[in-house]
């Protein structure tokens, strides 16, 4: 694949203002699928999942999951969208490879929720109005394993596998109308909203929201006009892009890329794109079809969704607080600093610091784990902070420190092993002999090996040179390969100076 001719980006942004526009995909939690009794659940082996309804056999019917619905209002009202007296399900054809009845039931001119508004806080606190265009209700798609390829890409490939098991999973589509004005913060703002979405999502409780999964997605639409053109450019859409990372990256590359091509001369084609985490390159995909290309007609073999009133003011009155208000009422609890709570937001793992100090741990000790060895962690692998560890497992980690179990060194080794997937924070410390030596017996059989090196500083810190006992607290941290006690160690030292 030849590289692309990219733009500098600054440069791009004076000749061409983005146009963007977002497709979110949330998978819903649902103990079952969107439309038969087939479990929902992740990891399970391949094709073990499923019902007739999910591989399409002749006679099976689907049904509408009620607490799907349930879920989507919630959602759809948390996006401040107006929700339809009446919704119906469309079927939307095109070749679906891994659809066993080789269509998608979703939604098309009659959602179940409209007419919505996100406000999204960008790193510096200013605050940005992304229009929701929709949300609609549909069933995800199965997922395909390319065989002979690269990095498991169909390029090059010799065959593929299927796995039905996610095929029919509940999903919430939430499509953005155009986003006008973010000029140089593009990249940002899609970054960010993708983050609101998800934090909407987690705190609604209808999501795992785990974007390494696939729980929630995004496809990123980019398109660059001239300044003072009316008429939009011609789009494209980069498709499940699955971390906020890549989704950032991604607007990043399209924005260089089509301003090189438009800046030449050139025409851009309206298509899908694919994400390549490993280059932070796009490629093109299929060229991308409008609505009418998936002939959408509606499904025959389910009634129109109506909610109640009533069901609709419960929904709304179980609400949780708006992202920007939950944020405020936060820091305050957590008497960070602006900058402190900045590092947090930033970071994006508001939500994982949250769930470990409700999990036990205080906010500093939180904050300084998800916004320190975990973010370095992160920052290695390329992956995102909330991808590396569970906030309870952090939690547990804390709480060895605190009991004196662990040093702070120590933990961040035991970090390294959660990380990993050795285990829990107190399988790794028995499986890797890490817990800190408090035997008072030990540490003295140390200390005296430290003196007998060095029978000059026993006398310094006897003449009350005391800063001496480092150099003994050092050979002893050393020969006790970092599991001492420091400020034990320092008291015995102490003692022992004072016989």
């Amino acid at each position: 694949m030849a590289a692309d001719k990219l733009m500098d980006f600054d440069a791009a942004i004076e000749q061409f203002e983005p146009v963007l526009g977002f497709e979110v995909h949330v998978e819903l939690n649902t103990k079952t699928k969107m439309f038969s009794a087939a479990p929902n659940s992740f990891g399970r082996d391949p094709n073990t999942e499923l019902a007739p309804v999910d591989l399409g056999l002749p006679g099976s019917m689907p049904v509408v999951n009620e607490q799907a619905v349930r879920y989507s209002i919630s959602l759809g009202l948390a996006l401040g969208c107006q929700i339809a007296p009446s919704s119906r399900f469309a079927r939307k054809n095109y070749f679906y490879p891994d659809m066993g009845k080789n269509y998608q039931i979703s939604q098309y001119d009659e959602p179940i929720a409209f007419e919505g508004q996100v406000e999204v806080e960008l790193a510096d606190g200013t605050l940005v109005q992304i229009p929701i265009e929709r949300a609609h209700m549909e069933e995800d798609a199965g997922k395909l394993t390319h065989i002979g390829g690269g990095a498991g890409r169909i390029q090059g490939a010799d065959h593929s596998l299927v796995d039905y098991n996610r095929a029919g999973v509940p999903l919430v589509e939430i499509v953005t109308k155009p986003i006008f004005g973010a000029g140089a913060r593009a990249a940002e703002i899609a970054a960010t909203y993708v983050r609101t979405i998800r934090d909407i999502v987690l705190s609604l409780g209808i999501s795992d929201a785990r974007m390494e999964r696939g729980n929630l997605r995004c496809d990123a639409n980019v398109s660059l006009r001239p300044y003072g053109q009316v008429e939009l450019g011609t789009r494209t859409e980069t498709k499940n892009v699955n971390s906020m990372r890549s989704v950032e990256r991604a607007v990043h590359y399209e924005i260089r890329r089509q301003a090189a091509i438009l800046a030449a001369g050139g025409t851009i084609t309206q298509e899908t794109r694919h994400w390549h985490e490993d280059t932070g390159v796009t490629s093109p995909g299929r060229p991308k079809s409008d609505a009418d290309d998936y002939r959408y007609f509606p499904e025959p073999d389910l009634l129109p969704v109506a909610p109640s009133a009533e069901l609709i003011a419960e929904l709304r009155a179980a609400l949780p607080e708006p992202p920007a208000v939950r944020r405020r009422r936060l820091k305050q609890e957590w008497g960070f600093t602006d900058l402190e709570f900045q590092d947090v937001a930033n970071g994006g793992v508001l939500i994982e610091v949250e769930q470990t100090i409700a999990a036990g741990t205080t906010p500093a000790a939180a904050r300084k784990w998800w916004t320190g060895e975990i973010a370095r962690l992160a920052n290695v692998a390329d992956r995102e902070a909330s991808e590396m560890v569970a906030p309870a497992d952090v939690a547990a980690l804390q709480k060895l420190v605190d009991e004196g179990t662990l040093t702070d060194k120590l933990a961040r080794q035991v970090l390294g092993g959660m990380v990993a997937g050795e285990g829990s924070p107190q399988q790794i410390v028995d499986a890797r002999g890490l817990a800190v030596v408090s035997d008072d017996g030990a540490l003295t059989a140390a200390i005296d090996e430290a003196f007998a090196a060095q029978p000059d500083v026993l006398a310094k810190i006897k003449d009350g040179k005391v800063q001496a006992a480092g150099a003994v607290i050092g050979a002893v941290m050393k020969a006790m390969r970092g599991q001492a006690d420091a400020a034990r160690v320092r008291e015995l030292i102490l003692e022992r100076a004072a016989r």
